[in-house]
């Protein structure tokens, strides 16, 4: 949790929060198909009952936040490219709505998906 002395007290970002806005920031990347989840994450939200977001953890400390993100990308689009600029919408969000820094967005790509219409057009093929 951050906290940012204020005239008249403390304002304090919870990690769930920074988390959602990294995780819808991701998603409004082009290329970015989906956030990966992985089976420890979905065992640890049924333990705890959170509801963290999906395929986003972060560390938040008082002036800054780290951010890790497993995704998914569509096909035909260069990794590469979806990458820098998912790690640039990321920073540039979370920087702007919370006044944090965040010092480094990590990226895992954890599987590639064809567009809806492309997987349409190959069960029409077979």
């Amino acid at each position: 949790m951050t906290e940012e002395l204020v005239q008249a007290g403390f304002i304090r970002i919870s990690d769930d929060v920074v988390a959602t806005i990294a995780g819808l920031a991701a998603l409004e990347t082009p290329g970015i198909a989906a956030m990966s989840g992985g089976i420890s994450e979905g065992l640890a939200k049924r333990l705890s009952g959170r509801n963290a977001q999906k395929g986003v953890s972060v560390e938040v400390g008082q002036v800054e936040a780290a951010i890790d993100l497993r995704i998914v990308v569509q096909y035909g689009i260069p990794i590469h490219e979806v990458g820098r600029r998912l790690q640039d919408n990321v920073r540039e969000t979370v920087e702007n709505m919370t006044g944090l820094h965040v010092v480094e967005v990590n990226v895992k790509v954890e599987g590639v998906t064809f567009k809806d219409e492309e997987i349409e057009e190959l069960n029409r093929v077979k």
